[in-house]
């Protein structure tokens, strides 16, 4: 599974269904119907593409969005939601984050509180995404914890010297600043108010 096959099957989970619930089960039926090296590439090519949104200018863009905070791990899940928007959606948002704007499915998120969003299909995180080709793994291995530290070793292997940055990359600024947040990311700020959504 080379990188264009992992987006590929990303995007045709998300052409699949919009629930989160629902892809998963068409990527591990996908997945499982591949050899397990390539479920061991899938995981790298998304460890691979969380990796380069790992950035402060998208990290302020999910800060507006969810209302003024996003923790480490909030983030985290951001970015795998993100990536399960497709190649060119992801792409875009890492090079300009303020092109979030344009995603109906962040749109439909402005001026409602965050209690108000479906778990399942609107809330702009996927943590379970990272999860999916380890389970895959572990079903036709055995689903033992060998098989996981086995999976985890191999996807290691992989990603070889490849290079993870400890933090995220550019500048960090404070998404709650209004004047900072109208200069970084114009259209989420006048789109997403922190003082009406905390």
């Amino acid at each position: 599974m080379d990188n264009d096959a992992f987006w590929e099957l990303v995007e045709d989970s998300l052409r699949h269904s919009p629930s989160r619930s629902q892809r998963e089960a068409f990527l591990t039926e996908r997945l499982a119907a591949l050899p397990p090296d390539h479920i061991v590439l899938f995981q790298t090519h998304l460890d691979i593409a969380s990796g380069r949104a790992y950035t402060w200018d998208l990290w302020g863009a999910a800060m507006r969005i969810f209302g003024g905070w996003c923790s480490d791990d909030g983030f985290k899940y951001f970015r795998l939601w993100l990536i399960g928007r497709g190649r060119q959606v992801f792409d875009r948002a890492v090079v300009e984050p303020d092109a979030l704007t344009g995603l109906p499915e962040v749109q439909r998120l402005a001026g409602r509180h965050r209690r108000t969003w479906s778990s399942d299909v609107e809330w702009p995180e996927w943590e379970s995404l990272d999860y999916v080709a380890a389970k895959t793994y572990d079903l036709l291995a055995g689903d033992d914890d060998e098989c996981t530290e086995g999976f985890y070793d191999a996807v290691e292997v992989e990603l070889g010297g490849h290079h993870f940055n400890r933090n995220p990359v550019g500048e960090r600024w404070d998404a709650r600043d209004e004047a900072t947040s109208a200069l970084k990311v114009p259209r989420l700020t006048e789109m997403f108010s922190i003082e009406t959504l905390r």
